[in-house]
């Protein structure tokens, strides 16, 4: 399956600044990255000159945008609307100068102890206005699944995916994302299947949400990667690692992780080398 995908990741978890994100990743080899911090400020809260910089400063590395991971729809759904929308909006613009298609989104935080399906039409609303903007200049964007958003579990992910789904709007498979709000992951991979154009490999632990390498926790990262393979997927594996805090266990004290926190790198190191071990036994 290596051959058949393009590793990319969230480079902000090696380090803040770029230059130590994109010397992590020419180490690897991995030539993509999905952007969200850059020398410790969000992507989309530069100005497009400032853009224009980042984006030679990529050229000159070899590196390429994968998707702008933007936090757009990480509002509360009853906050204010329109400066988040003119906040998109430049987003999308931000893409093209990137020349990426993909901007990730997500679907608004609903209130603690409130019932979901009472703000249902209001978060499709919003995301329908995302949704038009985004067909009006050709961008695509990448509905994530994400604890204590509308779309946090498989069923509310597939509503909006059959009110959505199109040219311009897809999902992203989190695996961690979903164990962490206690989803089983096959179902929801059965479930969505036809809509995932991108993946986010992280991996969690039933017990207790922790997140640990893919393929050591409860989020089936392996025989659904090897499902994607059967599917003809040739689309990005993101890495995410979120594992700076992980201090290893069993399975992982031959590598030497064992009581130690991990750095950016080490973290994201471990990401990829968990990843790669995946893809080859598949």
């Amino acid at each position: 399956m290596a051959d058949c995908v393009t590793i990319t990741g969230f480079a902000d978890e090696i380090d803040p600044m770029l230059d130590k994100q994109m010397k992590v990743l020419k180490k690897l080899g991995i030539s993509h990255v999905e952007m969200r911090r850059v020398d410790a400020k969000n992507l989309v809260d530069y100005p497009i000159k400032e853009v224009k910089g980042i984006k030679s400063r990529l050229d000159a590395g070899g590196i390429h945008l994968s998707a702008v991971g933007s936090p757009i729809g990480k509002i509360g759904i009853a906050d204010d609307f329109a400066p988040h929308m003119e906040q998109f909006k430049h987003t999308v613009e931000i893409a093209h100068e990137m020349e990426t298609p993909y901007i990730r989104i997500f679907s608004f935080f609903i209130p603690k102890g409130e019932e979901r399906t009472a703000y249902r039409e209001a978060v499709l609303e919003r995301l329908g206005q995302f949704v038009d903007y985004a067909a009006s200049n050709d961008v695509i964007l990448l509905h994530e699944n994400e604890k204590n958003i509308y779309g946090e579990k498989a069923p509310e992910c597939l509503e909006i995916m059959k009110h959505f789904y199109g040219d311009h709007f897809r999902a992203v498979f989190d695996f961690a994302n979903f164990v962490q709000v206690k989803q089983d992951t096959l179902e929801a991979y059965e479930m969505l299947k036809p809509y995932v154009e991108y993946v986010h490999v992280k991996d969690a632990r039933w017990s207790d949400g922790n997140v640990v390498p893919a393929g050591y926790g409860d989020g089936h990262v392996k025989e659904i990667l090897k499902q994607l393979k059967g599917r003809g997927y040739h689309g990005y594996l993101s890495l995410e690692p979120h594992l700076t805090n992980f201090v290893g266990f069993s399975d992982l004290e031959k590598e030497g992780n064992i009581g130690k926190k991990l750095t950016g790198e080490e973290a994201f190191t471990l990401a990829y080398d968990s990843l790669r071990k995946l893809l080859k036994e598949i």
